[in-house]
């Protein structure tokens, strides 16, 4: 005899665009672990509102870690990059004999 069972799922997920001083806080923010975050939480705010979300301060913690992080990197890379880029064309247009057209 066949058996049918049936569930409902509800998801949700949300998109956020964030700016590199708003990725920065969170990498301060996360840079402690979730374990520091949330003991200092319950030291200063209390463990009754915290007690429920635990765990989705742990996954959002990791997720930050593992998704953003990477990218903020990247941003710091590119910054460096470009900053080592206009250094050295700056060099080569003060060098003697060098003209100020196109590097």
């Amino acid at each position: 005899m066949a058996e049918a069972k049936n569930r409902a799922v509800v998801h949700f997920s949300t998109t956020l665009t964030l700016n590199e001083t708003e990725i920065r806080a969170l990498e301060a923010m996360i840079g402690y672990g979730a374990d520091a975050f949330l003991k200092a939480f319950k030291e200063k705010l209390g463990e009754s509102y915290i007690r429920n979300h635990e765990g989705g301060i742990r996954s959002l913690f990791a997720s930050i870690g593992r998704e953003v992080l990477p990218a903020l990197r990247e941003i710091t890379i590119a910054r460096e990059l470009l900053e080592a880029a206009a250094t050295e064309r700056v060099q080569r247009r003060q060098a003697p004999g060098a003209g100020w057209g196109p590097a």
